[in-house]
């Protein structure tokens, strides 16, 4: 039987702007870094980050990338998350600072969410409809750019990955 997590480490719901709590802290986190590694990817497709289809501009968050988020939640940060968690790697002390008022990643908390993300970036996986492997990396980029293409008429390849 593996580790068991411990219990400041325990989703209970979810809170953000500041996080309440450990696991939103690290769920907060990581979206973060999933929302540069999105807007990388926008950029570099030449979409405009402002014009999106599900969010609308109520922030200093792009809509688009909001959008495009979704698709890569789970796979790029929720499941590394869990199994971080369930393997017992993270440090209720050490890697927190925590405030009455909030509760934020330390530097050494900071480092090794970077680690997993980026780790997690550069693993592969066989995309189901374009039949060949491609890292994590590439695939928010190639997503970025099949929207482009179903937005230019040529319909039918964006979004159709799906986690098994």
């Amino acid at each position: 039987m593996g580790p068991q997590v411990p219990e400041e480490l325990w989703a209970v719901n979810r809170n953000r702007r500041p996080p309440l709590d450990r696991f939103n802290a690290l769920l907060s986190y990581g979206y973060g870094l999933l929302h540069i590694a999105v807007m990388r990817a926008v950029l570099a497709s030449g979409l405009e980050a402002a014009l999106g289809f599900f969010h609308t501009p109520r922030s200093a968050a792009y809509p688009l990338v909001l959008d495009l988020m979704e698709l890569f939640r789970v796979s790029l940060w929720d499941m590394v998350l869990v199994g971080s968690l369930n393997r017992g790697q993270w440090d209720p002390a050490a890697d927190f600072a925590v405030s009455r008022a909030k509760v934020w990643l330390s530097e050494g908390g900071r480092k090794k969410a970077i680690g997993l993300f980026e780790a997690r970036l550069q693993e592969s996986w066989k995309h189901p409809v374009l039949n060949y492997s491609l890292s994590y990396a590439r695939t928010i980029e190639l997503e970025a750019r099949l929207l482009e293409k179903e937005w230019a008429g040529e319909p039918g390849l964006f979004a159709r990955s799906r986690l098994r």
